[in-house]
């Protein structure tokens, strides 16, 4: 069985944060067909068959074991459902470490990745000599800015081009992040 040993599990109120299982890709499959979601998260900008989803998992595996850091999935605790990934990523020529949140349909709207975020935030700033995290989102992910609002973060100047579109890099800074915990 896949799993992603070097993962701590951490717990909220309603989720369960924790590496990946051989059996998220059917449920991950689906969040990545699905092209309200593959807009602002996937490399095209486009849904992913399930050849291109097991690559992406995969990568999401191998940041965790070649970093010791990486995207959690995000689990219903009340129900062991999968919601989504949301976590640190840094692959090479990102410009910093970077909060991302990525969540299946059916999670949108009920403050999952701002709960999910939040404790993945605080791990990383308790575990890594960090003094700033960032988060790109694209100029039309209104929903991913408000998550971003939510958890202290502003836009800066910056921007960058992960994939097709140059997107906005917001920020938030060790020192705030603990001022306000």
């Amino acid at each position: 069985m896949l799993c992603t040993p070097a993962a701590p599990v951490i717990e909220t109120e309603r989720l369960l944060l924790r590496g990946w299982r051989t059996e998220d890709f059917a449920p991950y499959a689906a969040m990545l067909a699905d092209p309200d979601i593959a807009r602002f998260i996937t490399r095209r900008g486009l849904p992913c068959d399930e050849a291109q989803t097991w690559s992406e998992m995969a990568f999401l595996v191998g940041h965790w074991q070649m970093l010791g850091y990486g995207m959690f999935v995000v689990e219903e605790r009340a129900t062991g459902r999968f919601l989504g990934r949301i976590g640190p990523l840094a692959p090479v020529g990102w410009p910093g470490f970077e909060m991302a949140w990525g969540l299946a349909p059916d999670a949108r709207g009920r403050g999952i990745a701002t709960e999910a975020a939040a404790p993945a935030i605080d791990w990383s700033f308790r575990s890594f000599p960090l003094e700033r995290i960032v988060s790109i989102i694209h100029p039309d992910n209104r929903p991913s800015q408000r998550v971003a609002e939510r958890l202290g973060e502003r836009r800066t100047a910056e921007q960058f081009t992960p994939f097709r579109d140059p997107c906005d890099i917001w920020e938030m800074d060790r020192e705030e992040w603990l001022a306000r915990r």
